[in-house]
Order: structure tokens, then sequence, then C-alpha cells
């Protein structure tokens, strides 16, 4: 067993998730700010072959393992988590406005289940506190945006708030993520429903060819959508020409945990990750890979907490990869294992 999942992981697992996070992203910081430090964790951590890397969406990346959205939601970590071997990092989601999200607590560990349950609620610091740093990072880690609209905006007037993100974030990401599928934002997933997606993607389109140097804009999608959904969503896909989908988001879900029911009743509302989760958003690539005849780029996200879990959603037709709940139970040293996996597979 590693030093992090018998030392540190039982450390931090005695504390509250969220106050545990902000702790650990204040001591990442001063730790990195130690002479040589980046240096000793890039020698342990990150893997550099060219059997990694990936060409996809246009943007050569170094690796295809990635570091998914929610984990740095204001782009205050990007230089620290680049030396962790990620490919890319994934920032957000950030929205228009700052705001608070939801009622603490709203993140809850299911140590049996290797699972989260969150309903943070797209709380972050607006679009242009990110912005501004940003401008300041030093690293050239590939970095995805994350866009989303505020909860006090009305699904007829989501497109703007999309809209603002977009244009705000353009200039210093590499490509955009569409969230329409947090469970934790008042009616967000009606956003998936074909029309409204349709008018959503075909506007942030229209706005991207406009631009001398048009961004991949990608589609972040839930593991709770039926067959005929994911049809849907493929279709608007290929109408809209975005450039692909990331699978999947968060579960509403509670089926097969081991956890005792009367604690997961009591946790209440949220998204569920991790480990319940990597067969079906497994299931959801595959679909969406087949039935696009194998055409459609693919970021695999949902339950990686091995290299084989990694693997599997790389099988599954997913051209990347992105750990969250993974990176939390298994520690970073997740990052180089899948990019081991990878070079010898």
């Amino acid at each position: 067993m590693s030093f992090y999942k018998s030392v540190v992981r039982p450390f931090l697992f005695q504390v509250d998730p969220e106050k545990i996070h902000h702790f650990a992203v204040r001591y990442l910081k001063t730790m990195f700010s130690l002479p040589f430090a980046k240096a000793i964790a890039r020698g342990i951590y990150k893997v550099n072959d060219p059997k990694l890397e990936r060409e996809v969406f246009g943007i050569k990346f170094p690796s295809p393992v990635g570091l998914a959205a929610g984990f740095d939601k204001d782009a205050k970590m990007i230089d620290e988590f680049a030396n962790f071997g990620f490919g890319f990092i994934e920032i957000g989601t950030l929205t228009p406005v700052s705001q608070p999200g939801n009622e603490k607590p709203r993140i809850f560990r299911l140590p049996s289940d290797q699972g989260l349950i969150n309903r943070m609620g797209f709380n972050n610091e607006g679009v242009d506190a990110a912005v501004e740093r940003l401008k300041n990072r030093k690293s050239n880690v590939i970095v995805g945006g994350n866009i989303g609209k505020n909860k006090v905006t009305p699904n007829e007037n989501a497109v703007d708030d999309y809209t603002k993100g977009f244009n705000a974030l353009f200039d210093h990401v590499d490509y955009f993520t569409v969230n329409i599928s947090s469970p934790n934002t008042p009616n967000l997933r009606a956003l998936q429903d074909k029309e409204p997606l349709k008018e959503l993607l075909g506007t942030l389109k229209d706005l991207n060819s406009q631009k001398s140097n048009p961004k991949p804009i990608l589609l972040k999608i839930a593991p709770d959508l039926t067959n005929e959904q994911l049809d849907d969503i493929l279709e608007v896909v290929q109408e809209t020409k975005i450039d692909g989908v990331i699978a999947t988001n968060t579960t509403i879900s509670r089926d097969g945990l081991t956890t005792p029911k009367t604690r997961v009743e009591e946790i209440g509302m949220g998204g569920l990750s991790g480990k319940p989760v990597t067969d079906r958003s497994t299931e959801v690539i595959k679909y969406l890979f087949e039935k696009s005849g194998k055409t459609l780029d693919i970021i695999g996200v949902g339950g990686i907490h091995t290299a084989e879990d990694a693997l599997e959603k790389l099988d599954a037709g997913a051209k990347l990869v992105q750990v969250y709940t993974g990176f939390i139970y298994e520690g970073p040293a997740l990052v180089k294992s899948i990019n081991k996996a990878v070079i010898n597979k």
C-alpha cells in the first residue's frame, strides 16, 4: 500500500471533505513554493514518453490523463497540479458572476463504496477572477475551461451565461466544456433536452466560428441518460459540429451501494461519483462511440481508481481520460500508474 493510502489518506479522511480540500490547497501552495519542490514532484510523478502523446480536437496532449473539473474550480492550482504528471487540467465550473453554491455541508464520503456525494452547486468566484489567475500562471499545461450558468439565471436565458463565460475565457484556455449535466443546479439538466441543447451549442459554435483561432467545444453529459436521450445528444453534436463529449458527470442514482441506506438518505441530494459510476460511464462511452461510427472524440471520466479502469475507458472509445474522486482515494500516484499502463499496453 502506498504512503498516501496508508498514512496521508487516513489523516485527510478524519476531516470534513471541503475543509480538508482547502487545507490541502494551502499546503500544496506552500510546499511548491520551496526550492526544488516542483522538480522533486515532477521526478516522482511525471512520465515522459512519446507513446503517451495524443492529438485530439486539434490539440497535442502530452499525456491522455487529465484532472477533471471541480477540483480546481477557480484556477488557483494549475501550476501546482501540473507537477503531478497530468496531460491537461480542466478548471471550473465557472459562472459569469461569483456565487456561494449550496449550503454546507455539501460533500460527503462513502468510503465503503469508494465514492463521494456532492451538491456543491457551482460555487466559484466568477469567471473574471479565474481569468486574472490564468493570465499569471507559469506552467504551459493544457487547460480546459468548464462553463455553466448562474443559479439565478432562468433556463430561457442560459445561453447568455454560457456566452459570457465563453467570451471571458476564450483567450486563456485551450478548449471549452459546456456543463449542462450537474444535478446540483435546479433545472440545469433540462438543457440536455434536444431543442435547448441545439440552441445553446449552435450559439456557441457560431460565436466560435467568428474567432480567428476557434477553440474546441465539448459537451459534458450525465450518466443517467437513456439510450434514446443519448441518440438525441449524438444528433445534436453532429448537427452543431462541436468537437466532442465528456462522458460522464456524476449520477443521481443510488443503486448498488454498500453504504447503509439510512446513511445515504441522511446525506440526501447530490451527484454521486467514484467507483459506483465506473461501469455506467464506460457503457455510455461505448454506446456513443459505437453509435457515432467510431468517429466521436470522447473524454472518459467516472470512477477511474486504477490503471485498469482507465484502460477500460480507452478501450471503450475514449481518446483521453480524467480523474477526480479516484485522485482523492488513490493519491497522485494514480496518474503515473495510468500513464505507465498506457505505455505498456
